[in-house]
């Protein structure tokens, strides 16, 4: 994914251009343009995850088709962690505070919460492959594949839990 602020930047309208010689405006702005970029990213995000549930719902259809029926229950408990982990990314706090909130968050401290929502495409991206990894059916047994692939969704849970901390500790530098 690239650098989505900058390129809603610079794809601003005349209006708001003009806007920008506003004393003050500016910085509002920009705020409120990261915090549409940080809903957008995290739809993104939410919505690769809901992907890889589509495909891991594909291959538990292919094992119940084989009659191989002994790990649904796996592919059942992945699915459930895979849901929760897209709806604790959809809706996760905004990055940014706005124009009349109590604490004002400074560019360097939402670009630092930007990154950090970035590096989380790693993650997904490991996701992916653990998905890619389950085997067909009747080739392989696929329980070490899902439990490696559970192992990662609870990894990328706790990273993604650690957000509320760097959330903390952005408004606490904004201050």
């Amino acid at each position: 994914m690239s650098d989505g602020f900058e390129a809603a930047k610079t794809q601003r309208n005349f209006l708001e251009r003009l806007m920008d010689r506003i004393p003050g405006f500016r910085g509002f702005q920009d705020r409120e343009l990261r915090r549409d970029v940080d809903k957008m990213q995290r739809e993104h995000m939410a919505g690769e995850v809901q992907g890889l549930k589509a495909k891991l719902r594909d291959h538990a259809r292919d094992y119940t088709d084989a009659g191989q029926i002994g790990v649904l229950d796996r592919f059942e408990r992945l699915d459930r962690r895979l849901d929760g982990l897209a709806q604790s990314i959809r809706f996760a706090d905004y990055g940014a505070t706005g124009l009349f909130d109590a604490v004002k968050v400074g560019e360097a401290e939402l670009t630092r919460l930007y990154e950090f929502d970035l590096a989380l495409l790693d993650d997904l991206a490991a996701l992916e492959r653990g998905v890619a990894a389950i085997p067909a059916p009747r080739s392989d047994d696929p329980e070490a594949a899902l439990d490696d692939l559970l192992a990662t969704v609870r990894g990328v849970e706790e990273t993604w839990g650690r957000r509320e901390q760097v959330i903390s500790d952005v408004v606490q530098t904004g201050r």
